[in-house]
């Protein structure tokens, strides 16, 4: 079962179009894995951190990720603790633990009575955690522990490696706009030479100054100068712009 498990996290990876959506099918399939195990119904949130981004969660239904993301707003939790200090956190009974009182009881509320916090190791200052809720009192035996454990390394393992899939689209993405700008500035400063017959420099210079007057960013005084290229142009073959 863990082999054909794993096996299918690594299809989640190729399969899904990004970290958020792996993150999504990744919590319906902890989650139906340990209700098969518990015989009754466990719900499943994963909650991901990483430098500079804000926090993602995901459920394998809407109350399960929204009560992870009442705990990320609390600031404080089960879950929270245990990716802290990296090790598996239960609460047994959300109606005694005093722990957390206002998280346990509004979990309480929603009819859930068992909470089972579990770290996923990751890299690069990036966390994670699994979030195990159930409707049973003490649901989580030793037992059910130690398969949540075994389903957050090997999905701590295919999160890795979403992640760095993830990081490299993006970095793809920033350099295809970065690209995408110069060329555009480029473009536009050879209007500019060709209008005010002037040198690149001079005409990067006008640019910058039309951008810093404007407080926009130079890209955008660039494709603006295109787009009345393109239209004047099209018109009578004018080119001249109001810099």
């Amino acid at each position: 079962m863990d082999q054909i498990f794993f096996q299918r996290l690594q299809d989640l990876v190729l399969d899904s179009n990004d970290v958020g959506a792996f993150l999504q099918e990744m919590s319906v399939l902890s989650a139906a894995s340990i209700t098969e195990a518990a015989g009754f119904p466990v719900t499943c949130a994963v909650a991901l951190t990483r430098k500079r981004k804000s926090v993602t969660v995901a459920g394998s239904c809407p109350e399960a990720r929204q009560l992870d993301e009442i705990q990320q707003a609390f600031g404080d939790g089960p879950c929270l603790q245990a990716v802290r200090e990296s090790t598996v956190v239960v609460v047994r009974d959300t109606r005694t633990d005093t722990r957390w009182d206002r998280y346990n009881q509004l979990v309480a509320d929603r009819g859930q009575l068992s909470i089972l916090g579990v770290p996923l190791a990751l890299e690069h200052g990036a966390t994670a955690s699994l979030s195990f809720f159930s409707p049973e009192a003490d649901a989580f035996t030793e037992e059910i522990i130690r398969q949540c454990q075994t389903y957050a390394c090997q999905g701590g393992k295919a999160l890795k490696l979403a992640v760095r899939i993830g990081a490299s689209q993006e970095l793809r993405d920033d350099v295809l706009a970065a690209m995408k700008s110069r060329t555009s500035i480029n473009l536009a400063s050879g209007i500019v030479m060709g209008q005010s017959r002037c040198t690149q420099a001079e005409a990067i210079s006008i640019l910058t100054r039309v951008s810093n007057n404007r407080n926009v960013k130079l890209r955008v005084v660039a494709e603006e100068i295109l787009r009345n290229y393109d239209s004047s142009h099209s018109a009578d073959n004018s080119t001249h712009f109001d810099l």
